[in-house]
């Protein structure tokens, strides 16, 4: 008969083997997990220094950085609550995300101390008046676009600049702006079609020079500049909206059960198109500043977040108004918020930010930004 000890000895070195094979397999998954994620925080880091015309796919992987940076988060502390050595990989991988995360999110209250003479600065994209008209309940474009010059006069701002201005009559634009922002100056650009006119508007209490247009090749998207002297220093406004991804997603959602591999394509194509614009417009403008021969505020909807090529390349030479004087997300985008930040207000160096706010107002799906700048 066998011995009972030796039986149950027997069992339990089964067990503890089948234990550890376990153990094994959860931590070589576990670990091969964290190095996918922090590899991907990793090239958020790196997409800022590709240029999205010969590498496309790096915006798209900037866009990431949030949930990347999040994800990698929750393997830090699941690891330290565990005490695993793989601690380290997630580790590693957020240490740069402590100088990137203030492009995102900011922890302090309000920037330098206003010195009397500080000018308001708007920007907002205001969607055609059209993004937000169904989901607000109002009967029109026309009764959406009230409500944004309502809210827009209730800020009493210096300089006011919009992307995405329709108007159904392109020769009422002019009288329109006379209207209603009295006491301002407007510069605008806007293309006519088959249902009106849109493009980008400039309002200023101070008076406009040297007006510009910088039109982009292959796009409808544009950017305009101005010169006007503030506090007696000479200054270039340049109203930007970049190229978008111009993707429906209600087309993708209709189409996508229907012929996955086209919709698919349809995706791939239109995002490959429109990230390959957009550097280009960037240089156009950013050629145009360096050809200036004072200094630049450039303002408006860049559809691109701070961990990506465009953000980089219009911030040389200039700062950001969120990162010195902002508190708290810095998402502009309402409908993916907090993760997306595409709207921006950017300043000379020798200024400096008071205070930037995200007004979270739903008349379209972008959040206007305001900003008070030293100058």
């Amino acid at each position: 008969m066998e011995d009972p000890r030796a039986l149950l000895k027997s069992r339990q070195k089964k067990a503890s083997k089948g234990k550890k094979k376990g153990t094994t397999f959860f931590g070589i998954t576990a670990r091969t997990l964290m190095m996918a994620a922090a590899g991907l925080l990793v090239l958020t880091y790196l997409s800022v220094f590709f240029n999205p015309a010969k590498a496309w796919v790096m915006t798209i992987i900037g866009l990431a950085f949030a949930p990347a940076a999040a994800l990698n988060l929750f393997l830090l502390l699941w690891s330290i609550a565990r005490r695993s050595k793989a601690v380290l990989i997630p580790l590693v991988a957020l240490l740069p995300s402590l100088i990137v995360i203030g492009r995102y999110f900011q922890f302090k209250d309000g920037g330098a101390e206003d010195n009397g003479n500080a000018v308001t600065v708007v920007s907002y994209n205001v969607g055609r008046f059209a993004s937000s008209a169904k989901r607000l309940g109002v009967k029109s474009q026309q009764e959406c676009a009230d409500s944004v010059v309502k809210y827009l006069k209730s800020l009493d701002a210096d300089i006011i600049c919009l992307q995405e201005f329709y108007m159904k009559d392109v020769n009422k634009v002019k009288s329109y702006m006379k209207e209603n922002f009295k006491g301002y100056e407007a510069e605008y650009y806007v293309y006519p079609d088959a249902k009106g006119c849109y493009g980008n508007v400039t309002l200023s209490r101070y008076h406009l020079q040297d007006k510009g247009t910088l039109d982009f090749d292959e796009s409808a998207n544009l950017a305009i500049s101005c010169d006007c002297t503030i506090n007696g220093t000479k200054m270039r406004i340049y109203n930007c909206h970049f190229q978008s991804y111009s993707i429906s997603l209600s087309h993708i959602v209709k189409n996508i059960r229907g012929n996955y591999k086209e919709t698919m394509k349809y995706a791939e194509d239109k995002l490959r198109y429109s990230i390959a614009l957009r550097p280009k417009q960037v240089d156009l403008v950013m050629d145009n500043i360096e050809e200036c021969p004072v200094e630049s505020i450039v303002v408006g909807d860049f559809n691109d977040n701070p961990t990506s090529y465009t953000y980089h390349r219009l911030c040389r030479g200039r700062k950001d108004t969120f990162v010195d004087a902002g508190k708290g997300p810095g998402a502009t985008y309402a409908y993916l918020f907090p993760f997306l930040r595409l709207d921006y207000i950017l300043y000379p160096k020798d200024c400096s930010a008071v205070s930037h706010r995200v007004d979270k107002v739903r008349w379209s799906d972008h959040y206007p930004i305001i900003s008070k700048i030293n100058i």
